[in-house]
């Protein structure tokens, strides 16, 4: 499906996850060097190596994908937006289930940021419905939605208040452009080349799938961080999409 990403390159729109420790982040960055354009800092590594580790990547060139997932109330969102968005980030996230009011609030913080920084303001993405949940899963806290239908209202509150984009599974990219329109993010997770196991995620599709689907971007992690030479994975993807 054809929007605003389509004639990025498909190397640009990889975010290679580095769900890892702080040295072996560093080192799978060194070999990926020259070919992947951004990193994922997910909560993990985050968690372990504070706003230091963002600034490494980016002392290497790399554009940051910080997945922090904030969810709280709206005050205190302004403020970790805000936080987030100062360590250098070009992408943050937050839950879209904290409603409207949060979500302006991480978008205010995150602007506030880039005033103070003299720099863009960070792409703010709305997380929908994690791709390691089916219809039992959402089931099990109460929502009778089935995870397209979930994930088509929350990207409409996204919208509404005016962020960058949203995080879904790429089998619900279609209906999402549908509802964002060409220049919205679509980051898609759940992504596995051809051939390799699924792990722990349930809505899954292939990495062409995914931007014939409309992503924007995809997040690939354990394919190519554990593969035995991860640059070689990195670019076997990359070729079997430009194929």
């Amino acid at each position: 499906m054809t929007n605003a990403f389509s004639n990025v390159p498909m190397a640009e729109r990889i975010i290679v996850a580095l769900d890892c420790g702080r040295d072996e982040a560093i080192d799978l960055a060194e070999k990926l060097r020259g070919r992947a354009r951004w990193v994922k800092v997910g909560m993990t590594l985050y968690y372990a190596c504070g706003p230091s580790i963002v600034a490494a990547f980016k002392q290497r060139g790399y554009n940051v994908f910080l997945d922090l997932k904030l969810h709280d109330i709206p005050f205190q969102i302004e403020g970790a937006a805000k936080s987030a968005a100062m360590t250098g980030a070009d992408m943050i996230t937050m839950h879209t289930l904290g409603g409207r009011a949060m979500l302006e609030a991480a978008q205010r913080g995150v602007e506030a940021a880039a005033a103070e920084r003299g720099e863009r303001a960070a792409v703010t993405l709305g997380i929908t419905v994690l791709t390691s949940m089916d219809d039992a899963a959402l089931a099990q806290i109460g929502i009778e939605r089935t995870p397209a239908e979930q994930v088509a209202l929350l990207a409409g509150v996204a919208k509404e208040a005016g962020i960058s984009g949203v995080v879904a599974s790429a089998q619900e990219a279609v209906a999402l452009r549908e509802i964002l329109g060409p220049r919205a993010y679509v980051v898609t997770p759940g992504v596995r080349p051809v051939g390799v196991d699924k792990g722990d995620q349930s809505r899954v599709t292939t990495p062409a799938q995914a931007f014939e689907n409309g992503a924007s971007h995809i997040v690939i992690g354990r394919p190519i961080t554990k593969a035995p030479d991860p640059a070689k994975a990195f670019d076997d993807i990359v070729n079997e999409l430009n194929a």
